[in-house]
């Protein structure tokens, strides 16, 4: 099992940036494929970027050119870099990890509690 937990939301000017982590505590936080989700009001969850136990990277397309992903196996910890943050960015933030990399928010069996990110314009 892994346990994970998010920080680095907050308030933020359109155009501003944002820093999200995840920590892990629990069992080979390394062999995990993790996963960078959001949630807007009235919305499904979806993936905004994963990263997998070897370093492969998929973004969703409203993250390229904008957000990056990146894990510190040493430190179990994941991130997320957003620049030119949009209102429409807006949402909980939620991190997971799953067997298998995947843009299924289904496939990925732990969560965390989510964090909030808001872009005012």
């Amino acid at each position: 099992q892994v346990q994970l937990v998010e920080s680095g939301g907050g308030l933020v000017q359109a155009g501003g940036s944002l820093r999200l982590s995840c920590a892990a505590s629990g069992r080979s936080f390394s062999s995990y494929a993790m996963g960078w989700f959001r949630q807007a009001p009235g919305k499904e969850r979806e993936l905004v970027a994963y990263i997998s136990w070897g370093g492969s990277i998929h973004y969703a397309d409203s993250a390229k050119g904008r957000f990056t992903i990146s894990r510190d196996n040493a430190k179990n910890t994941m991130y997320l870099q957003m620049n030119s943050l949009k209102p429409e960015d807006t949402a909980v933030y939620y991190c997971a990890a799953g067997s298998r990399p995947s843009v299924l928010y289904r496939s990925y069996g732990y969560w965390g509690q989510g964090t909030q990110v808001t872009v005012s314009s």
